[in-house]
């Protein structure tokens, strides 16, 4: 049995920040406060995370009714960003993925899921309006946790649940694009493979010690390779 866990964003798909401009039209909407991203670290955290940091930074109160507020009304706005974004060339699925959804879908002993620090509803309105929500039906969410080894954490319940305590945590591979990814995959006791598509380089994240550290899925053949731990 293997188990692939997929990041979204910088990994599955470029969306150019069409989150971080639907969270911007949120913060003006409900606050009045415009730039609201300016500052604010988006790479490899969970939304939570990132909502709570607007909430400090431009002191709207805090605490889980004024940022779950924002979260719905990023919701409301990340479709019409997605397609301004799309529309202009600037968003797409990565190269490889949908072959190497292919191939691990046509592979028996594999399932495929999700870690990411997308809240659960943001992750589905992103993966269908790419066409591939279907691929992914278990996983990690940025919902509830500021910390993106706790949603690490919250996959591998998930994985255990469906598969088995016998399951090993080598039998699992986190795919992801930053360096959190390598952590959180560590935090859990998975392989991981590092995929530069984001915006650190490959320098960077073989300082990480990833398991595997490519430039790019392209080559899905000898992503399948290490999906298989070959």
């Amino acid at each position: 049995m293997r188990v692939i866990l997929f990041d979204i964003d910088g990994t599955l798909l470029s969306s150019s920040h069409a989150g971080k401009a639907a969270l911007e039209k949120a913060m003006v909407d409900l606050h009045g406060v415009p730039d609201s991203m300016a500052g604010i670290s988006l790479a490899g955290r969970t939304d939570r995370s990132i909502v709570r940091d607007l909430t400090r930074a431009h002191r709207v109160g805090e605490g889980r009714p004024t940022e779950d507020a924002i979260l719905e009304g990023y919701l409301s706005y990340l479709p019409e960003q997605l397609l301004h974004k799309q529309q202009a060339g600037q968003a797409s699925l990565l190269p490889g993925i949908v072959p190497i959804l292919d191939a691990l879908a046509e592979t028996p002993g594999v399932a495929v899921g999700l870690l990411t620090g997308n809240i659960r509803r943001g992750a589905a309105l992103k993966l269908s309006f790419f066409g591939i929500n279907d691929r992914f039906s278990f996983g990690g969410f940025g919902d509830h946790h500021f910390d993106r080894d706790e949603v690490a954490r919250e996959a591998w319940g998930e994985v255990v649940g469906r598969f088995g305590s016998d399951l090993q945590p080598d039998q699992v591979l986190v795919i992801g694009d930053t360096p959190l990814d390598v952590q959180c995959a560590r935090a859990i006791g998975a392989r991981v493979l590092a995929v530069a598509t984001g915006v650190h380089t490959l320098q960077q994240l073989a300082q990480c010690q990833p398991d595997y550290c490519l430039p790019d899925l392209a080559n899905h053949s000898r992503v399948i390779e290490a999906c298989l731990g070959r």
